[in-house]
């Protein structure tokens, strides 16, 4: 389903980036517009709308008199976070899943250091209310609820770490663990031992102590590659 305001090339969007970030067009391969126009039932100016959003994502380049044209899985924007949620619905879900953990494994922590030193008071208490969320949402098979206090938590930790380019990969995260609910890679219930950690690394960050806050997130991202072991292997 399209999302509300994307239109009938944000329908176009939802089939056509799936197939390409799928392989279903491999690197190279040649799109007509008219050809998709037709096969979409769309006009060709819906049509071209379409490809300049594939094209901010780099997964297709336009020529005159070439047409549209895949280009190679190493120069598509990867960060892009519908990038990533169709990669993630796809058959290659495991490998990106595990590419995306060990990401947030080598970010996250010292992310986490820099919010004990940087996070404001605000941000210590959002923190806090988020990591009892996730405490709240633990029991019961509630994870949609879980998910959203975790997708908070982890946002505010890359925020308050005052790095400005920690702070854009909210996003990304929000992705991965969007992803790993949606697509039924995790436990019913979350691991109260990784609960666990959230409350005490919220815990860190208010007390300033960066060692901690630091240690903390290592061992969720630790577990979550556990995890995926378990779940995606």
């Amino acid at each position: 389903m399209s999302a509300p305001g994307r239109g009938l090339h944000g329908h176009v969007l939802d089939t056509l980036g799936p197939e390409i970030t799928a392989g279903e067009y491999p690197a190279g391969s040649v799109l007509r517009t008219d050809e998709l126009a037709q096969r979409f039932d769309v006009s060709r100016s819906v049509m071209r709308e379409a490809v300049r959003v594939l094209e901010s994502m780099h997964l297709v380049e336009s020529r005159r008199r070439v047409g549209v044209t895949v280009r190679p899985e190493s120069e598509w924007n990867v960060y892009d976070p519908q990038v990533i949620r169709w990669r993630l619905a796809g058959a290659d879900r495991p490998r990106q899943l595990r590419s995306l953990t060990v990401l947030r494994s080598a970010i996250e922590p010292v992310a986490a250091g820099l919010a004990a030193r940087h996070a404001t008071s605000e941000q210590c208490a959002e923190l806090t209310e988020c990591a009892l969320g996730m405490v709240a949402h633990s029991r019961g098979h509630k994870l949609e609820g879980y998910l959203l206090h975790d997708v908070a938590f982890h946002r505010v930790i890359l925020s308050a770490s005052g790095n400005e380019m920690f702070a854009r990969l909210g996003d990304v995260v929000a992705e991965v663990l969007t992803g790993r609910t949606q697509h039924d890679v995790m436990f019913e219930d979350p691991d109260p031992a990784a609960v666990t950690l959230h409350v005490r690394v919220a815990e860190a960050v208010r007390a300033g102590d960066a060692a901690r806050a630091e240690e903390l997130t290592r061992e969720i991202t630790v577990g979550a590659l556990q995890e995926l072991d378990i779940l995606a292997p």
